[in-house]
């Protein structure tokens, strides 16, 4: 190992509860600095505007159906314990009330799945739809951070690849929740904490493509592979970690994530230009060309 490796890993090593904080602070970061520069509210107004177009589709299609059938399976699965304990020896009649609270712990655990699932697809849908603002947002922040702004490809075709990267990027992330989905599945069925363990994993499947999405901007600019943005979104935890977490809960609020799914765009390439872009793009980029204001 050389002196050089060791003083990343002994620096990374240092930075692990900054990163930590870090990460989970920037969609704040980006909320400050939207704030001050007003030439940055033309990118963000239509990706809002499309997103409440978007969101009032999903909730009437999706979000109030699904409440209701949630509903349902909760009225459902409270008879049944009810039945089952009625048939118990009387001594055993405390299990009323915990059968009530995992009732109630099963319906909270259904509702958040939901507004999860809902989220997720407002932020598909979103980033799609409002890609062109969302790249030229990402520009000027890139531009604002580190002063240039890389450019890798141009030209009228560029378009087209661009779309074909677009449509592929989706499709690998769909197979990558859907095979982890799919471990998940297996593990589910371990007795003890088989369930637990499902569940911890279905958010960090959530949250990790919620990182790629947000992230991808500044990454897809500079042509990366599938797997090596993988690497990137791995490579700097904890503060990407926090990052998705926090990202992936402001998505799953209702009414919140129609402005929540542009902030954290923001966030994305801040984080980037902050903790990425130095450590691993800045020393190849210096000679390559850029635009800058």
């Amino acid at each position: 190992m050389t002196e050089k490796s060791r003083d990343n890993w002994f620096y990374r090593l240092l930075d692990l509860p900054v990163g930590f904080v870090a990460g989970a602070l920037y969609p704040l970061k980006a909320i400050a600095l939207v704030s001050r520069h007003r030439r940055l509210w033309g990118y963000i107004l239509f990706p809002i505007l499309l997103n409440l177009v978007v969101g009032v589709g999903l909730y009437i299609g999706l979000l109030r159906p699904g409440l209701t059938r949630v509903e349902d399976l909760a009225t459902d699965l409270d008879t049944q314990i009810t039945t089952w304990i009625a048939n118990l020896p009387s001594w055993l009649g405390w299990l009323d009330v915990t059968g009530e609270l995992l009732g109630w712990f099963l319906q909270a655990l259904l509702v958040v799945g939901l507004l999860v699932a809902t989220g997720l697809l407002l932020v598909q849908f979103g980033a799609i739809l409002g890609s062109p603002w969302y790249g030229q947002l990402s520009e000027e922040l890139e531009k604002l951070k580190t002063g240039k702004v890389t450019t890798y490809e141009q030209g009228v075709l560029v378009i087209f690849k661009d779309i074909w990267r677009a449509l592929a990027f989706e499709v690998k992330k769909l197979l990558l929740a859907l095979g982890l989905g799919m471990l998940l599945f297996l593990v589910n069925g371990v007795p003890g904490l088989g369930t637990l363990v499902a569940g911890i994993g279905g958010v960090a499947i959530a949250a990790l493509i919620v990182c790629l999405d947000f992230l991808d901007a500044p990454l897809e600019r500079r042509r990366l592979r599938f797997r090596d943005k993988l690497k990137i979104v791995f490579g700097g935890l904890p503060a990407t970690g926090t990052f998705s977490v926090v990202s992936l809960v402001l998505v799953s609020l209702p009414f919140v994530n129609l402005l929540a799914v542009p902030i954290c765009v923001t966030a994305g390439t801040l984080l980037f230009c902050d903790r990425i872009y130095p450590r691993r793009f800045a020393a190849k980029e210096e000679d390559r060309p850029s635009h800058s204001d």
